[in-house]
């Protein structure tokens, strides 16, 4: 999966998509966010639930453990590894939800530049991605999202996908009480398929992070 995603709802619609009718805190504000182009270690609008319920918080996209100094900080989870290696053992505990309007993805087509493709939901509402990350409320916070091996014609765009729940699943995925092996069978198993995602060509203007432009997801003619 590649680094950019798009937010350009407001917070509002995506905890509708969610479907939780309990009180939440928002603390990223009422206006659409209008980003169309954002790139890692940016902060990103994650759904996440702790001790007083529901919360919408801005947290920085990237994280790593404080021993891993000698890299960069990922931004994505591979699902096959992340409930076992010892690189996310501690954040593995605590999951969110990135709601994103869509995603980004570079081809080579055998042209002089890769092709970017903008990936959605076919029916038009937010992909709610499996997420965990640090949210103790200090620098060191970050989240990862959690992907998978791209499935049907996706692994024509890429060969990793973000695993996008429905909101039933998403619902349970955040719940604290959730065991952990039963938040890995449905992080492995229980992801959305290809078929509910469009792809298309898009401008290729996306590759400079500060075009921000609604135009930015318009297909190519």
């Amino acid at each position: 999966m590649c680094g950019r995603l798009s937010q350009y709802r407001g917070i509002h619609d995506f905890v509708a998509t969610l479907s939780l009718p309990q009180a939440w805190r928002n603390n990223v504000g009422e206006q659409p966010l209008g980003r169309y182009n954002i790139a890692p270690t940016t902060p990103v609008a994650v759904l996440r639930v702790d001790h007083a319920g529901l919360r919408a918080d801005l947290v920085k996209w990237g994280w790593r453990p404080h021993w891993a100094t000698d890299r960069t900080a990922p931004i994505n989870a591979r699902v096959e590894k992340v409930a076992h290696g010892p690189f996310f053992r501690a954040i593995w505990p605590y999951r969110a939800i990135t709601p994103v309007d869509g995603w980004y993805e570079w081809v080579d087509e055998g042209g002089p530049r890769k092709q970017p493709y903008y990936i959605r939901r076919r029916d038009g509402h937010p992909a709610l991605c499996a997420s965990i990350g640090q949210f103790a409320g200090n620098a060191c916070d970050g989240f990862v999202i959690i992907t998978a091996d791209a499935q049907g014609g996706l692994v024509d765009v890429h060969d990793r996908r973000p695993v996008v729940l429905a909101p039933e699943l998403a619902r349970a995925w955040i719940v604290a009480d959730m065991p952990s092996e039963q938040a890995e069978q449905l992080v492995l198993n229980l992801g959305e398929p290809a078929e509910h995602f469009e792809w298309y060509r898009v401008s290729a203007a996306v590759g400079n992070v500060r075009n921000q432009g609604a135009e930015l997801i318009v297909p190519l003619r």
